[in-house]
């Protein structure tokens, strides 16, 4: 009798641990998964300020250069377009090298107080996307880690929890080298 009551101590004793174990360890997931969630929220909304600013950019230069050549042609096109954060940011920071060159090809441009308030707010932005950025990868970093490593990848695997990508698009784990260029 004692020897049952003594296993049975023991049973309840390794499933309540295995219980505690899984809650711990999802609760590093959701932990991991809110910071990701809450970081691409806020480079949504910098994603999203530097587009109108870019957009604004666009009808300001338009105005103030003659020029045949098409400019911020990706820009126009990508209003009626609908992309992701990762295209987003590519697409817009072609538009801001573009607007750069523009810049230095057209003095007039610079002279625009409005010109110069807009050049400042997106680097401004460019900052903080590049902070925000640099959170997002640590996190998917740590978030990948725990799908991978054991024991955090059997709750990984129990929650159907895959391994993202970093926000620039490259997949660390696959054998394209191509993903790396700019």
């Amino acid at each position: 009798m004692d020897v049952l009551i003594l296993v049975m101590f023991l049973v309840v004793l390794v499933i309540c641990s295995c219980i505690g174990i899984y809650s711990y360890i999802y609760n590093k997931f959701q932990d991991v998964i809110i910071r990701i969630n809450e970081v691409e929220a806020t480079i949504d909304t910098n994603l999203r300020n530097k587009y109108d600013l870019i957009n604004r950019v666009v009808s300001i230069v338009k105005g103030n250069i003659e020029t045949e050549e098409e400019v911020f042609e990706d820009i126009v096109k990508l209003r009626s377009r609908k992309i992701s954060n990762f295209e987003l940011d590519r697409k817009l920071i072609d538009a801001n090298n573009e607007f750069q060159a523009l810049k230095d090809k057209y003095e007039e441009i610079n002279k625009s107080d409005e010109i110069k308030k807009i050049s400042k707010q997106l680097k401004e932005i460019d900052e903080k996307l590049t902070t925000f950025r640099d959170y997002y990868n640590d996190n998917i970093s740590k978030y990948n880690r725990l799908v991978r490593n054991f024991p955090t990848n059997i709750v990984a695997l129990a929650c159907k929890y895959k391994e993202k990508l970093f926000f620039d698009r490259k997949d660390m784990s696959d054998e394209d080298y191509e993903d790396f260029k700019l």
